[in-house]
């Protein structure tokens, strides 16, 4: 077995002979991409044959070029080589008789030193063959730049200096000095740390084996270099991209035999404490360099990520991440259907994009950027829109809906974990934003907040009427604006005023008088807020949360006039004797108003079992309800009204049970 290493090692070193005296003869002799036949090589320097560097005579077939290594590959990397199965298995004594057994752990130091032999070779190849090949060509033809031929190799001169000149002679010490000192825990230790250099190889490698595919095409005398090495018997009819991944595999392997060489020590071994301290500082260099593959990752994705936006110089930045991605609905504030959008959530920001029509470059077009500093997230409660959420940010609030529930949740989700990590990095404006009680579902804006977030509009087909002035809207004389502070739909008389926005960058925009009024301090003398309260005034649209019972009821008959095909009917809790019938939810001022006191229910006479009407004295109401549930419950909310009954606390709420 002594001779079989002897030989083996002396075999590692005559492939950093011959690759010595080779490049030596390549740069004595003329710059001819073939060397000649029967070339000698001295006797010291021939452990292999000169037809090692040959290359194949005409018609001989040529391996194709280099394949390239996908990220898909290097991504599955780390747990390839953790498993350990790419590992040959020793089986102790198999081939050796007892009188030739060695303690285990000095095999597994041997394999060690024997691996770093062969890896060391491979170094050698890199950086003084490949490399200082392709940098004189480089220098010589200037066919391609040296700095593409840096970017390739990065820092594997630094590497294999370190392999060649500090960590092989180390090992091989110590295991010629086995007999005295049987340990090299010590060892590792000391030079584990200068380890950590391959976190920049590892990093620069996915980008290395892009450029290198792309020279091989772009430049003849760079292919022709590389593939007359490759060529070569030295080789190992392997191609330069897969001696470039060996670094990458090292570190990992170094792990596996270290953690065998603990397992095999004996308890009362002077090295078992050392060399768990070895193992654990190899360990740190692993998982630093897993890391540095990672990040690898995570810049790649960026970057795809940028490109698909457009790489807008204000969105590109290399430390975001990015967390979430996909498809949604927007509900618009003007059209009756939802809209196709696209987000893109990062730790710092939400991008709510439109995809472009002609995906030349870009697929997306950013519309708005909201920061995740100070953005809130809520479910919202919409029949008409299921799963649907509200995002609210400084600059801008959305209301989105999602394809599923799971979605919507998935998604609302995503955006409050960015915000708790948002928060956690800065508890004072948290505490500012959230209040002393950290309320997070506040559908309105807080007084304290208005101008300072971008408000959620009011939808135009959820209001009939100026939600100040309480006059109805029509398309010619009376239109729908938006007050860009409180989002509510109000007409051009109620604002005709300008306040500056600190969510828009303090510039002016139309709001209404209230808002005006509480932003600049400025009280009108023509204000007619304290002219009084019609009867059918209610001072708000009354939802589900101040209501007995609520909902949309179709309106049937001659009865109704110019009213509409439908209503929003309430039986608020503050006048649980009286229903409202309003043109839209957010109308302040309704329409009709019933007095239930008296009244009498009964079906309608077309038999359908979801229309019911109400009489009293000559006056008849004929409603239809979406659904016979709903119109059950509304039958009994109206029969308890018109007796007289009257809720006496919060929990007698619902007039309909």
């Amino acid at each position: 077995m002594e001779q079989a290493n002897v030989e083996q090692q002396a075999s590692v070193c005559n492939l950093v002979a011959v690759f010595s005296n080779s490049s030596r003869t390549l740069r004595a002799g003329s710059r001819a991409h073939e060397l000649e036949d029967g070339q000698a090589i001295p006797e010291h320097q021939q452990p292999l044959t000169p037809e090692s560097w040959e290359a194949p005579h005409v018609g001989e077939t040529v391996g194709s070029g280099p394949r390239t290594v996908s990220r898909t590959y290097l991504t599955s990397l780390k747990n390839k080589l953790s498993s350990g199965a790419w590992r040959k298995s020793w089986q102790p004594g198999a081939s050796q008789g007892p009188e030739m057994q060695e303690p285990e752990e000095k095999r597994v130091v041997r394999e060690l030193l024997e691996t770093e032999q062969a890896y060391v070779a491979r170094l050698y190849l890199l950086d003084q063959v490949f490399f200082q090949e392709l940098l004189r060509e480089a220098g010589r033809s200037k066919a391609f730049p040296e700095d593409v031929v840096r970017l390739i190799f990065s820092n594997i001169s630094s590497i294999y200096c370190f392999h060649a000149q500090f960590f092989l002679p180390e090992l091989q010490r110590r295991l010629d000095d086995w007999t005295t000192t049987p340990r090299i825990g010590d060892v590792i230790q000391k030079l584990a740390p200068f380890l950590k250099m391959y976190s920049e190889y590892v990093k620069n490698f996915e980008r290395a084996a892009e450029l290198l595919a792309t020279w091989m095409d772009k430049s003849q005398p760079f292919q022709e270099v590389v593939s007359r090495i490759q060529r070569s018997k030295a080789s190992g009819s392997l191609t330069l991209q897969h001696h470039m991944l060996e670094p990458v595999q090292r570190i990992p392997r170094y792990e596996l035999l270290l953690k065998e060489y603990v397992q095999k020590l004996p308890a009362q071994s002077q090295d078992l404490e050392d060399a768990q301290r070895a193992l654990d500082m190899i360990f740190s260099a692993a998982q630093h360099s897993n890391a540095a593959i990672a990040e690898m990752e995570r810049l790649q994705g960026l970057w795809e990520v940028y490109q698909r936006l457009g790489l807008e110089d204000d969105i590109v930045d290399p430390s975001n991440t990015l967390l979430r991605e996909g498809p949604v609905l927007k509900i618009s504030f003007r059209r009756s259907d939802p809209m196709e959008r696209y987000l893109f959530l990062f730790n710092n920001m939400l991008l709510y994009c439109v995809p472009r029509v002609l995906q030349v470059g870009a697929q997306f077009q950013v519309r708005t950027r909201i920061d995740v500093a100070g953005m809130k997230v809520r479910e919202l409660t919409d029949a008409e829109f299921p799963h649907s959420f509200l995002v609210s940010g400084k600059q801008r609030t959305l209301e989105l809906q999602a394809r599923s529930q799971e979605e919507m949740v998935s998604w609302m989700q995503a955006c409050q974990a960015a915000i708790d990590q948002a928060e956690k990095r800065n508890e004072t404006f948290k505490a500012a934003v959230q209040g002393p009680e950290g309320d997070t579902q506040e559908p309105e804006l807080q007084f304290e907040e208005l101008g300072l977030r971008a408000p959620q509009w009011v939808r135009d087909k959820m209001v009939t009427m100026c939600m100040r002035c309480q006059e109805p809207f029509n398309a010619l004389t009376r239109r729908r604006h938006h007050c860009r502070a409180c989002g509510y739909v109000v007409c051009a008389k109620c604002s005709d005023y300008r306040a500056e926005l600190k969510y828009d960058h303090n510039r002016p925009n139309r709001v209404c008088l209230a808002c005006y009024t509480l932003l600049t301090g400025n009280v009108l003398p023509d204000s007619k807020e304290d002219k009084r309260r019609g009867i059918l005034e209610k001072g708000a649209s009354v939802g589900p949360d101040q209501s007995l019972i609520c909902s949309f009821l179709q309106l049937i008959g001659d009865k109704w006039g110019r009213c509409g095909p439908r209503g929003w009917c309430v039986i608020p809790q503050d006048d649980p004797l009286v229903l409202y019938v309003y043109a839209a939810p957010q109308d302040i001022r309704a329409h009709t108003s019933i007095p239930l006191l008296g009244y009498q229910v009964t079906s309608g006479p077309q038999g359908d079992p979801r229309i019911f009407q109400l009489q009293q004295s000559g006056q008849l109401y004929t409603f239809k309800a979406e659904s016979e549930e709903l119109q059950g419950r509304w039958v009994r909310a109206i029969k308890r009204a018109a007796s007289g009954w009257t809720p006496e606390g919060p929990g007698e709420g619902d007039m309909s049970d």
